[in-house]
């Protein structure tokens, strides 16, 4: 028999999961409803709801994938209310964002770990300061940046090219990268770091052998959050990327073309943004053991 003490602890752990399987119902729900309208047909979508799909099985179809990933032709709507035909194919997309993030997410880490090591190791004149003044620019807030970086693009012939937009990825997301990196780094034992100095290693040894090997952790947070970022992000692809054309779209902006300006093919839409899903949560599953490590890094010491 159970005492009071154990009876009171397992009725509030009852609770607890209740509430946590409700939000998660409450969270997984939409997802639910998206995914299975991505296999229905255009009429069914526009016709039904989601929850009404089982009534007629016939009406699920592959199509819509097809149509997405192998570039066929569908009907997008225009501003007029008339149809206008074009093909698309989320696969050039696809690659474009690839190309578009992972230098956007490798460039700020390798720069923030450089710069949280001088911050956090090394002794020099306004250290306190700069870094004061690059964790105050995590309240900038991104959008009043956007038009004065554009005209300067402009001028120097950079809107519309991969380097552009990684230039203000990376420069948008360095002040956090420097702030998890600066407060893992300075967590670090310094008896590591004066083992390798007696046996001679310089300041650049030791932070390539030693000071990277350990901050994997700090690494990898950051490189999920920025990832992450990135790959879903539409406003900045959309202004530094606008000059190239379609060849440069990716996939943010394709899934709103996708849509039309008056958002009439959402069986394609739906099915977009699972095909955009597969590679951020493939980086989010192959990099959680390290992310939660990573963001308590020097909020406890000793």
């Amino acid at each position: 028999m159970m005492n009071d003490k154990e009876k009171k602890v397992t009725i509030n752990g009852i609770i607890i999961t209740s509430v946590l399987v409700l939000i998660c119902l409450m969270w997984t729900i939409p997802t639910i409803g998206i995914f299975i309208t991505s296999f229905r047909t255009a009429d069914a979508t526009n016709s039904t709801g989601w929850w009404k799909a089982f009534s007629t099985i016939k009406k699920f179809t592959l199509d819509n994938y097809n149509q997405v990933l192998l570039g066929q032709r569908y009907s997008v709507g225009n501003a007029s209310g008339t149809s206008a035909i074009r093909g698309a194919t989320m696969l050039s997309a696809f690659l474009s964002s690839i190309t578009v993030t992972v230098p956007a997410v490798v460039i700020p880490i390798f720069i923030a770990a450089a710069a949280a090591y001088g911050f956090a190791w090394l002794n020099f004149k306004g250290r306190g300061v700069l870094l004061a003044m690059i964790i105050a620019l995590l309240v900038v807030p991104l959008q009043i940046s956007l038009i004065p970086i554009l005209r300067d693009y402009n001028k120097i012939g950079l809107n519309g090219s991969y380097l552009g937009i990684w230039l203000a990825h990376a420069g948008f997301g360095l002040p956090l990268a420097t702030y998890m990196m600066f407060n893992y780094i300075s967590s670090l034992p310094r008896s590591i770091l004066e083992s390798a100095f007696i046996d001679g290693a310089s300041h650049f040894t030791t932070f390539v052998r030693l000071i990277l090997p350990l901050s994997v952790p700090a690494i990898a947070s950051f490189a999920i959050f920025q990832f992450i970022w990135v790959w879903n992000d539409m406003l900045v692809a959309l202004v530094f990327l606008s000059g190239a054309g379609q060849k440069l779209e990716v996939v943010t902006v394709r899934l709103m073309n996708m849509a039309g300006t008056r958002g009439t093919d959402w069986h394609l839409l739906t099915a977009g943004a699972f095909v955009s899903l597969i590679l951020p949560l493939c980086v989010f599953l192959g990099l959680q053991k390290f992310f939660v490590r990573g963001l308590l890094a020097g909020s406890v010491k000793g």
